[in-house]
């Protein structure tokens, strides 16, 4: 069920809760910020809340994807994670901080997957908004250009880089140097693991668009590229 009223929103969270969380994050994100250090009560990790309701990402992305995607994957890497740092050196610890401790050891392996996957979500959802694509502000797209040429190679790296990422991953705007340059993760990588900054994500897992698009990753691709992608976050995240 959406949100109606006082009622409950198909993910579970009060209207109430739900706004006042939404109104927090956009905030943040206006101020150049991102909740990436989820907030951890008693020294657990908590699920942060949407930036938009359920179905505000629709018809592009449809809110009963929204709720297997945010209110079973992405709660689940919350879950597994907070089993797997219980009681143990990374308990407690913000969340960039456990990814970049983790990455690359093996015997981490199950923390950097899940923590990981808890940051690139709670960065995906913020890469987009309703009524989001066109063009990017021009401090941004002088970026662009001064990067790619103009901003048409930039969209057309990025769409290259999401539809061509074999298997599951993401694929990436990021700040290197000063440059902008596209890239793309396998599984759970990221690039808080690297030099580069990352300005905004696609989750091209196919859980994030199977239900809407079936094998047709590229239709989803250009979709969330052309109609939802949240230009603003990147050049806010670019000025941090």
């Amino acid at each position: 069920m959406h949100s109606n009223g006082n009622g409950p929103t198909r993910t579970g969270i009060d209207r109430r809760t739900f706004l006042a969380a939404s109104s927090a994050l956009a905030a943040t994100a206006a101020f150049g910020g991102f909740p990436g250090s989820v907030s951890a009560g008693n020294g657990a990790f908590t699920l942060p809340a949407l930036p938009y309701a359920d179905n505000a990402l629709e018809p592009v992305i449809s809110a009963k994807t929204i709720g297997f995607h945010y209110g079973k994957h992405h709660q689940g890497y919350v879950t597994n994670l907070n089993k797997l740092i219980a009681g143990g050196e990374f308990a407690g610890q913000p969340l960039e901080k456990i990814i970049t401790a983790t990455a690359g050891k093996q015997e981490h392996s199950g923390i950097f997957n899940n923590a990981a996957q808890v940051w690139n979500h709670t960065f995906y959802w913020q890469s987009m908004k309703p009524k989001g694509g066109g063009t990017p502000p021009d401090e941004l797209k002088k970026k662009m250009q001064d990067s790619f040429g103009d901003v048409e190679t930039c969209i057309k790296e990025l769409t290259a880089a999401a539809t061509s990422q074999f298997g599951s991953g993401w694929a990436w705007l990021v700040l290197k140097g000063d440059k902008l340059e596209v890239t793309k993760t396998g599984n759970a990588e990221t690039p808080l693991t690297t030099d580069a900054k990352p300005l905004l994500t696609i989750d091209v897992w196919e859980h994030a668009y199977y239900l809407d698009y079936q094998n047709l990753r590229p239709d989803y691709v250009k979709a969330v590229i052309d109609k939802l992608i949240n230009w603003e976050f990147a050049l806010a995240n670019m000025g941090k």
